[in-house]
């Protein structure tokens, strides 16, 4: 495994502000300065960054639930709209009605729009609690987490602007 300094950072990871420290040539390890290295790899800022993900990190009952219902209210819409290319032109090859183009377009497109639309619907639909299941439309959930994130932006948008004014 490459140490951090041989490795590029990723695209979301923190920037180190302290300068980087020369390489050391590249011997082959024994199995004695492989366990150190490893040991080594695992620093303070590892440690505190993987427990500050750790505590934010989506629960594994709710994530569950939102895949289950972005599943449901975007997957059927989409796939409705993937399979009505399909049934219009089974409808007019066959003769059985004349569609215009433009209707297809449109009919699609609001099914595709519509399964966009699914997948907001689903994450914001999920109760966000562990223990709490919610209702099975969700709309009481969703009026809730979307008032969190209107919240949440407003609340961004004023640290922003007391930032710059800073």
């Amino acid at each position: 495994m490459p140490s951090e300094s041989d490795r590029a950072p990723l695209p979301f990871e923190p920037r180190q502000k302290s300068k980087k420290k020369k390489k050391a040539p590249v011997t082959s390890p024994t199995p004695e300065s492989e366990k150190k290295s490893e040991q080594k790899s695992t620093s303070r800022r590892d440690r505190k960054f993987n427990s500050k993900t750790n505590s934010t990190a989506i629960p594994d009952a709710v994530s569950k639930r939102m895949i289950r219902r972005m599943a449901l209210m975007s997957g059927i819409p989409t796939g409705l709209g993937l399979s009505s290319f399909f049934i219009f032109y089974l409808l007019v090859s066959q003769g059985w009605a004349d569609i215009a183009p433009s209707f297809v377009f449109s009919a699609t497109l609001a099914l595709f729009g519509l399964g966009f639309v699914g997948l907001s619907y689903g994450v914001l639909s999920t109760s966000w609690e562990e223990d709490r299941a919610g209702g099975w439309l969700g709309w009481e959930e969703f009026t809730l987490n979307l008032a969190r994130l209107i919240q949440g932006w407003r609340t961004a948008k004023q640290a922003a602007k007391e930032a710059k004014e800073n």
